[in-house]
């Protein structure tokens, strides 16, 4: 099947390339590649004359604390642009995969499925929901997935959460980490067998497709030592209030209920077998 889409060089998106090439072939719309998702005749030149039935869109502004100095930009790539292409999506019936993630609630309560309401607190995640409900527009041709930290094994671009956390236990440098605060880490390897099985079976609807485990910031820094055998007295507690005063407001409680994509056999990891995984594939991979 051929697939065209947005942000595919990306730390998610290179590796759902990498996965489900074997399958598929890709074409990426990329400043790169000669297309601003943000012009409108730009993105809809490539995507019409395309013959891709789906399209995944993967690009997003998604620094979180820039965010709420950059609102016009953030707006602009993640509203912006995903209104373009869901306008060309629109003209051409094509089929639209887009990327939400768990900062579409408010953190008040646990565990969230998907029939919970969203209420984001941040511009970032706002702009993302925003871009959200102008996919899920496109009724039975939109497909959106909601996921959580990504992380994954040599990863590309900018490095995720684990081996942020890998470096500074390396370099001997402290880890503040919040013991009151729980997210879902999410093995992206994970994340492209839910594609394949949504693009094979559902192709539409919204899914979370999250990691099995819900833990705080503190037990995912203990968790990262223990799997790479470093010294976890780096690792100091704090709260969330504290770690995350006069920064974006983030949800507190941000573990997302991933029921709804394991009923249809799909295999969403814990984060120690996540763990697991990556030490193994980076090992072979030397």
């Amino acid at each position: 099947m051929n697939i065209i889409g947005t942000g595919l060089s990306g730390l998610v998106g290179s590796r759902v390339v990498e996965l489900l090439s074997k399958h598929h072939s890709f074409e990426d719309l990329s400043l790169e590649t000669g297309v601003d998702i943000t012009d409108f005749k730009s993105i809809t030149s490539r995507i019409s004359a395309s013959k891709a039935i789906w399209i995944f869109h993967f690009a997003a502004y998604t620094n979180v604390q820039e965010a709420e100095k950059e609102k016009d930009i953030a707006w602009k790539i993640n509203v912006g642009a995903t209104e373009n292409i869901v306008s060309i999506a629109k003209e051409t019936g094509k089929k639209l995969v887009y990327i939400d993630t768990d900062y579409a609630f408010d953190g008040k309560k646990q565990f969230y499925t998907e029939q919970d309401s969203p209420n984001p607190l941040g511009w970032y995640a706002k702009t993302k929901y925003e871009g959200a409900k102008r996919v899920l527009s496109l009724g039975a041709n939109s497909l959106v997935i909601r996921i959580s930290n990504p992380y994954r094994a040599n990863p590309v671009g900018k490095k995720d959460f684990v081996h942020k956390m890998i470096d500074r236990l390396r370099q001997k440098q402290t880890i503040l980490a919040p013991t009151d605060q729980i997210f879902v880490p999410t093995f992206i390897d994970d994340i492209a067998t839910a594609l394949e099985t949504l693009l094979a079976r559902i192709g539409s609807g919204l899914f979370h497709v999250v990691g099995s485990t819900a833990l705080s910031p503190y037990d995912a820094a203990i968790e990262i030592a223990k799997i790479w055998r470093l010294s976890n007295t780096l690792v100091q507690k704090t709260t969330f209030a504290q770690f995350f005063k006069d920064r974006a407001p983030i949800p507190q409680l941000a573990a997302l209920k991933n029921d709804k994509i394991r009923a249809l056999g799909v295999t969403l990891r814990t984060f120690e077998e996540g763990l697991q995984e990556v030490k193994r594939l980076e090992y072979n991979s030397v």
